[in-house]
């Protein structure tokens, strides 16, 4: 675990380089207010007030300076100061107006990385943020942690990542917060939860399928059940993806690093709720036993699946962990999975298609997103669309032929197996970004974790 604390300290007057962020719309009264050596070097580095401006400022002496960045993110963007937390010398700093408030976020996670496999040799000493808001300081290194979890487990190898891995994991975060840990494995899972078997049982030894689960907080609080997607590498079965389709595979467990990332930070906040996490951890392997297109499938639930398509397997374990989840009366059920390539068609990569089957539930998980920089967007449960779902010869199909409204048909099916009048919320994330941004490196990601949190935080609110 990434050790964040020292980069952001309270603001007592101690010595710091000073950061100037100035909005173009307000580049001419900020250029004009300045002594002329700062502005003759502004002009020396072709700085014009536009959108990613910077320029190292003078000071009045030898080793005097300040840094310039014209950014034209809000003042509540996580972001907004990221790209000098990556890029700044080691030191200490603070802004020269205003307080850092959430882009503390984004300073701190700009100073982390995936070294697990190779040297760090650009890390030269910590960038230190100094902010008058210490109150703020403890929330915004647990999210980071949260945030860095979700990245560091997304990011390792399959090899190094398979269900015997998640679950340490929640071993670990058990251990840590007084959770109580259980896991469902081999002749109990054939018999409890047979599509959670059905679609591991091809994987190698000591990579067998399991339902890992924790139970954590007092009974008499209300109940939530948060479910994530663990596919530990996903071939497709025997319906096999292409190279270019299973090249990123490792990341088909990040509903699983979500989870259990929001579980760390509902623990660790000591939310006033029974939490009970639960993730179906397989690897969709294929080997002379692996399941088939057109077999149908028993579920906990009691109704059967005829298997379509054994490359839509995320759903047929997630049905099985929403089925033992709803046994137990939860007041807010929330899943998070790398569910469907259409939600990427549909919304790109920066945004996680959400469901819900409750729309005051929808619209604070979307007002939670738009407060924090972690934006959702709410596609529908389409009741029209159940009928895709018919099967000739079982209760229902877990991929329609056709391939139309494949989010969609995907969360329909989700939806049979939630209990009914229970709040409900579906996340199909990407867990991945394709490209690097300020304090988001290419690589595995948390996407509606932050969202997800402050919906909750707001929900139940600590005493």
């Amino acid at each position: 675990m990434t050790d964040f604390a020292p980069l952001l300290q309270p603001d007592r007057g101690q010595p710091a380089r000073t950061i100037h962020v100035v909005h173009p719309d307000a580049w001419e009264t900020w250029l004009t207010a300045q002594p002329p050596r700062v502005r003759s070097t502004v002009a020396a580095h072709r700085v014009t007030g536009k959108p990613g401006n910077r320029a190292v400022l003078p000071g009045d002496g030898a080793d005097d300076w300040s840094m310039l960045l014209v950014c034209n993110e809000s003042l509540d963007s996580p972001w907004r100061i990221a790209s000098l937390g990556a890029q700044l010398p080691a030191g200490t700093y603070r802004l020269a107006n205003g307080e850092p408030g959430a882009a503390m976020l984004g300073w701190v996670l700009a100073q982390h990385g995936f070294h697990r496999y190779r040297k760090d040799d650009a890390a030269d000493g910590p960038r230190v943020l100094l902010t008058g808001e210490p109150a703020r300081i403890a929330e915004t290194l647990q999210i980071a942690q949260a945030v860095a979890k979700v990245r560091d487990l997304v990011n390792t190898p399959a090899a190094d990542m398979g269900p015997a891995e998640l679950e340490a994991e929640a071993a670990a975060l058990a251990q840590a917060h007084g959770g109580t840990l259980s896991v469902t494995r081999d002749d109990a899972l054939v018999k409890g939860y047979p599509m959670i078997h059905a679609v591991g049982q091809a994987a190698a030894k000591g990579r067998e399928p399991r339902l890992i689960e924790v139970e954590w907080g007092n009974p008499a609080h209300p109940r939530i059940a948060v479910i994530g997607k663990g596919v530990c590498f996903d071939s497709g079965g025997l319906d096999i993806k292409p190279s270019s389709g299973m090249r990123l595979m490792k990341k088909d467990m990040g509903g699983a690093a979500h989870a259990l990332s929001l579980a760390s930070l509902i623990m660790g906040a000591r939310l006033p709720v029974r939490l009970h996490l639960l993730i179906p951890a397989v690897e969709n392997s294929i080997s002379g036993n692996a399941f088939r297109p057109g077999d149908v499938l028993a579920t906990r639930k009691g109704v059967t699946v005829e298997n379509t398509n054994t490359d839509a397997e995320g759903r047929l374990v997630l049905a099985d962990a929403i089925t033992r989840a709803g046994e137990d009366a939860p007041t807010l059920i929330l899943d998070f999975a790398t569910l469907t390539g259409a939600a990427r068609v549909a919304l790109g990569p920066d945004l996680p298609a959400t469901f819900a089957n409750d729309d005051a539930l929808a619209e604070a998980l979307l007002a939670a997103g738009t407060a924090t920089g972690d934006p959702l967007w709410r596609l529908p449960l389409w009741d029209g669309y159940d009928e895709m779902l018919a099967s000739d010869i079982a209760d229902m199909v877990n991929a329609p032929d056709g391939g139309f409204a494949g989010s969609v048909t995907a969360a329909l099916f989700l939806r049979k197996f939630i209990p009914a009048n229970t709040p409900w919320a579906h996340f199909d994330t990407f867990a991945w970004r394709p490209s690097a941004k300020p304090g988001r490196p290419k690589g595995g990601e948390a996407l509606g974790l932050r969202a997800a949190w402050a919906m909750l935080k707001a929900r139940y609110p600590a005493a």
